[in-house]
């Protein structure tokens, strides 16, 4: 395995959604999906208008803005997109990149796919759901 690809499974095996993976499970994700680096102030996804995949962040910072007004910041780890890929819907919310912003991009078509063949990652991705639910619920109330 290249020096580069090496660092990059490493880098993935630090990020909590994947770290129920098996050295050989994150070197297939390494090289199944395409990284995007976006600069500061690009717009990742766009309310209302049709998401184009699932991003996990990698390096920097992203913010979610909801009509205008700021709900949340997300960090290396965090991810996004899900929402809209798994309810068919437009984004609810855009996401831009409040820094230089590096993900990991796994295409709206495949995600279904990738999470049923990786059912830790489904996993914990609904464990991440049900804590921003919570959070949002106690936010609201």
């Amino acid at each position: 395995m290249e020096a580069s690809t090496a660092s990059y499974v490493e880098m993935l095996a630090r990020l909590s959604l994947f770290a129920d993976l098996t050295q050989p499970q994150l070197e297939a994700v390494a090289h199944s999906f395409e990284e995007e680096v976006f600069a500061k102030g690009q717009r990742v996804i766009r309310q209302d208008v049709t998401g184009g995949g699932f991003y996990v962040i990698l390096d920097g910072e992203a913010k979610v803005v909801i009509d205008g007004t700021e709900r949340a910041r997300l960090h290396r780890g965090d991810f996004f997109g899900e929402i809209s890929i798994l309810t068919d819907d437009a984004p609810v919310a855009d996401v831009i990149a409040t820094s230089i912003l590096r993900c990991m991009i796994i295409p709206d078509n495949e995600l279904k796919a990738f999470l049923l063949k990786q059912p830790s990652v489904m996993y914990r991705m609904l464990q991440i759901e049900a804590r921003r639910l919570r959070a949002a619920n106690v936010w609201n109330g």
